[in-house]
């Protein structure tokens, strides 16, 4: 079965963005105008070699979008898309979000209009 079959929500951006999609999160695929990320990871140690507490670490407000649902429907019926794709790294708000936890790694759902922006390369 093509890999388009398992994620038919986003089949009209790239295909081989959707196989990769569909191997890694097969058994979960936001719904509506929902964004799953991963967070990036604090840094723990300070470029001068000091070893930071974890209290004393920020919280990242930095990911990677690894899923996103197809949208939500605007009052004149039309599919409205969501606006990050795949693989963008976004600004999150500081609080918020839904932990979610697949094959031992803690994710983050997260609204569309929640994501505070996202980084231009």
């Amino acid at each position: 079965m093509p890999c388009y079959y398992l994620h038919p929500i986003t089949y009209r951006d790239s295909i081989l963005s959707q196989c990769v999609l569909a191997d890694a999160f097969r058994k979960f695929l936001p719904l509506f105008d929902r964004v799953l990320v991963e967070r990036f990871t604090a840094e723990t140690v300070t470029k001068g070699g000091i070893m930071l507490p974890e209290k004393s670490q920020g919280k990242v407000l930095h990911a990677t979008v690894v899923a996103v649902g197809p949208g939500s429907v605007n009052p004149k019926g039309d599919l409205q898309k969501v606006s990050v794709n795949v693989g963008e790294k976004v600004l999150l708000p500081e609080y918020g979000g839904t932990k979610v936890t697949l094959e031992d790694k803690d994710y983050f759902l997260f609204r569309d209009g929640d994501i505070l922006g996202k980084y231009v390369d």
